[in-house]
């Protein structure tokens, strides 16, 4: 959320029609049910597909093909979960096992109360006492019941193939970076359902775990012994501030190409998610079956149990892209004056008391040693309180009002997750894909493009946005205390004095951003807006992001290359959708590049004036440029230096043209030829001369993929990488992201310079962040065509034969593969089989 939400049309976009306002209890998403409601919403199984394993005996085949990707096939869904989760544990032990242990709030247990131990930071604390304020395990063990059948059976059967897993395999053969550690144990179904839980709040509540352990009134102290007595931390409060809400840049782009542009008259996808190459948002490829019912084939987010996040079947493709909606609001409480303890507030005009929770989690002190903490939570009819010091306060504010913050996320809970991703992939046309958002709001945050083998393209965006009413949204656009702190925090903040403002579950379908077309649909995170140019969407609540924004440099390429239209009569085939893909284009090479060469120039050998009155010669930036093919590939000279210039031409865009929202896409434009610019290539190129490298370096040389030792040490083997960067306008785009990857599995992390992602220690770019599942494929006569890659491979294990066979293969040429979908195809391709047998946990 950026500033011109607020600033165009905000009141035209609350002005919906009378059929629009209506309560989210008018759609059918399970979100808005609580969780002690009932009966699932969910359709029964269809017809002859059985859910649990007959007699608690499970069965499934498991078909390895090339670069280690499994198959599953099983006659019912509890044994397809079995075979996914053992084939998940072979490759990817350690995240998952980590993961368990961070939702079910045993950090602290394990690791001790600091993520650095011994540095005071009290990660571990803040991270445990934060997901039990939050009851995503509460949520899980109440809401396991509502989801349906098939979800259940496949949440027990997952279970049970990585507790086989854990069970069968020696610890010698197992991932070294957690073999024989004491929190890698057997799982629970709940286990799986309160990891999917945290997975759901990770654009949100998620991200508030320091704000919600600082959520004590002010003579309150954080924890204490189970004796009450407060115990003291070595933790300074001020380093919480204001969150970010997408802390992993999670991004991507996504193509629906329908009928109208596709070379066969049938649909065709481009699925391109850029997300961390380390953590618990790694991607992993696969395929399910069950015969008769189910085929499936693409890649999954770690610990989804049998269900396809990204990929197609026989008759439907999909692939989302991280959504600029809001999942979460934050609502200001004016205190009760009359209540001193300060834990009262005012509700149309009535004191309700904040209601509590006690927890306890037990720290590890020491080699067998330990203590209990326990800590009280305070909630409102809003959510739960936080505590962000210099921002948002429980106590007076700078109105001089006495207040407090509650947070409302959405997707607390979601059990929506596996009942809506599991009704994509048994879609058999775009008419049921689009039903999947109408009975499930499972998306989380997400938007989503789809296309069927007809042509016929869709889009939505599918996440939990919280339902407050048009009209109440119309009082506060009107708000200027609203507006401003709105502003002010960059995060929603609404009144938390009116019921009115209480969300209603979650934004139901028809009021959700959707698009269906028969020529593209797409996404490269701008909001909803121009999904399609020729025909915007508008007239939405804020809260699913701005109207008339300017398009971000990715976004402008995508939606370049697509109006450049492909090679056979301007329709794409699959090789022109794979040359978008990997292409390594910069959308602000192309637009700047020839008039910055002529601004060189024209500058020639003499000294570009400095702000700090220095002088530099930029003849070796100029001479650099000058051999670039405008390409990010591995032979590309000069490619870090107009990297480098576009990480300062992004602070201060210099463009003769401005944006002009009637003209989004090409606009603005056109180099200003301008001191300052010579400035920014001047900064640019010195960044480079003093981290000790050549301007004129060819990619291949400077960006590299370094994996870690499991004891997180640097291996020392670079593997020269291809690709561009979001600052330079890239479309196939990668990134050095060193910061927390959401597990605490060790790994090495090279400083940046200011300002840049590279590194003078590393000698370049390391790579953490990218491009991960893609794929482009196509419908045809013969069925569903494709060709991907998994950019970082298919296992974190470094004893696996798949741990960077992919890795190399994009390393010595940015290029796809073959994915295997028939299963003569994947028998063609077959390098191993296992026959799995167990038990049901049921």
């Amino acid at each position: 959320m950026k500033n011109n939400l607020f600033k165009r049309n905000l009141l035209t976009s609350l002005m919906l029609s009378s059929s629009v306002l209506v309560l989210a209890a008018c759609g059918s998403s399970s979100s808005d049910t609580p969780p002690d409601s009932g009966e699932p919403t969910t359709p029964p199984p269809p017809t002859g597909l059985a859910t649990f394993a007959p007699s608690g005996e499970l069965s499934a085949d498991i078909t390895y093909t090339d670069y280690g990707v499994p198959y599953v096939k099983a006659d019912n869904m509890e044994s397809l979960g079995f075979g996914v989760g053992f084939a998940f544990a072979t490759d990817n032990l350690c995240i998952l096992a980590d993961q368990v242990v961070k939702f079910n709030s045993q950090r602290a247990l394990y690791f001790g109360p600091d993520a650095v131990p011994g540095s005071g930071d009290s990660e571990n604390l803040l991270t445990d006492f934060g997901f039990l304020t939050l009851g995503i395990r509460a949520n899980a063990e109440a809401g396991f019941e509502q989801i349906s059948e098939n979800a259940q059976a496949l949440l027990t059967g997952y279970a049970a193939g990585y507790n086989k897993y854990i069970n069968e395999t020696a610890t010698a053969d197992m991932d070294p970076a957690c073999a024989g550690q004491p929190w890698v144990q057997e799982i629970t179904p709940l286990d799986v359902m309160t990891y999917a839980q945290g997975v759901a709040l990770l654009p949100g509540a998620a991200n508030f775990t320091g704000p919600l352990f600082l959520g004590v009134p002010n003579n309150q102290t954080f924890v204490t012994s189970e004796s009450g007595e407060p115990l003291a931390l070595n933790f300074d409060a001020s380093t919480v501030g204001i969150p970010d809400t997408n802390p992993t840049e999670a991004g991507s782009n996504g193509w629906a190409i329908g009928s109208d542009l596709s070379a066969t008259d049938k649909g065709m996808l481009i699925a391109n998610p850029h997300f961390p190459h380390t953590g618990n948002q790694r991607f992993w490829q696969f395929g399910i079956e069950v015969p008769g019912h189910l085929k499936v084939v693409g890649g999954s987010l770690s610990g989804m149990p049998g269900i396809i996040n990204i990929g197609f079947n026989e008759n439907v493709a999909w692939t989302h892209t991280f959504s600029t909606a809001s999942r979460f609001t934050i609502h200001r409480l004016t205190l009760d004056p009359e209540d001193e303890t300060g834990t009262s507030y005012m509700l149309d005009g009535e004191s309700v008391p904040m209601t509590t929770k006690t927890h306890d989690i037990r720290v590890a002190t020491g080699p067998d040693s330990f203590v209990t903490m326990r800590k009280t939570s305070y909630y409102s009819e809003f959510g739960p309180v936080i505590v962000i010091p210099n921002a948002l306060p429980w106590g007076t504010d700078q109105t001089g009002t006495d207040v407090a913050f509650a947070l409302h996320d959405a997707n607390l809970p979601n059990y929506d997750l596996f009942d809506h991703w599991l009704g994509m992939n048994m879609a058999e046309d775009i008419a049921a894909y689009k039903q999947t958002f109408v009975d499930f709001t499972g998306t989380v945050f997400n938007n989503a493009m789809a296309v069927d083998a007809d042509g016929n393209a869709f889009f939505t965006d599918g996440s939990s946005v919280p339902n407050i009413l048009p009209e109440a949204l119309a009082q506060w656009a009107e708000d200027p205390l609203y507006q401003a702190l709105t502003q002010q925090a960059d995060l929603f903040i609404f009144p938390g004095d009116d019921s009115a403002f209480i969300p209603q579950g979650t934004v139901p379908f028809e009021q959700a951003p959707q698009l269906e077309r028969t020529d593209f649909v797409q996404n490269s995170n701008d909001s909803f807006w121009l999904t399609n140019p020729a025909a915007p969407i508008d007239g939405l609540s804020p809260l699913w992001g701005p109207v008339g924004n300017q398009q971000s440099l990715r976004s402008r390429l995508g939606q370049k290359m697509l109006a450049e239209g492909g090679s056979v009569d301007g329709r794409f085939n699959r090789a022109d959708l794979v040359d978008r893909l990997i292409g390594n284009r910069t959308f602000l090479g192309e637009a700047v590049l020839t008039d910055l060469l002529a601004l060189c120039e024209s500058q020639g050998a003499t000294p570009v004036d400095m702000p700090d009155s220095s002088q530099v010669v930029i003849t070796p930036a100029c001479d650099a440029l000058a051999l670039w093919d405008g390409r990010m590939n591995r032979a590309s000279q000069g490619a870090m230096m107009f990297r480098e210039f576009a990480f300062e031409f992004n602070r201060a865009p210099q463009w003769q043209v401005a944006y002009d929202p009637e003209l989004p896409t090409t606009t603005p434009n056109t180099l200003a030829a301008n001191n300052t610019v010579l400035q920014q290539l001047a900064t640019a190129q010195q960044r480079i001369v003093d981290a000790g490298l050549d301007p004129a370096a060819t990619l291949g040389s400077v960006q590299f993929v370094e994996r870690s030792n499991p004891t997180g040490t640097a291996s020392g083997v670079k593997l020269p990488w291809a690709g561009a960067h979001n600052i330079e306008g890239g479309f196939n785009v990668f990134r050095s992201n060193m910061g927390n990857d959401g597990t605490l599995l060790p790994r090495h992390r090279y400083p940046l310079l200011p300002g840049s992602d590279l590194s003078a220690e590393a000698g370049g770019y390391h790579i953490t962040y990218g491009s991960s599942w893609m794929f482009a494929m196509e419908f045809t006569d013969e069925g569903p065509q494709a060709e991907g890659l998994l950019t970082y491979s298919q296992s974190g294990n470094v004893l696996s034969d798949h741990t960077l066979d992919q890795t190399m293969l994009y390393s010595a040429e940015p290029q796809l593969r073959p994915l295997h979908f028939t299963n003569e195809d994947i028998e063609a391709n077959a390098t191993s089989t296992l026959n799995l047998s167990g038990t049901s946990l049921r």
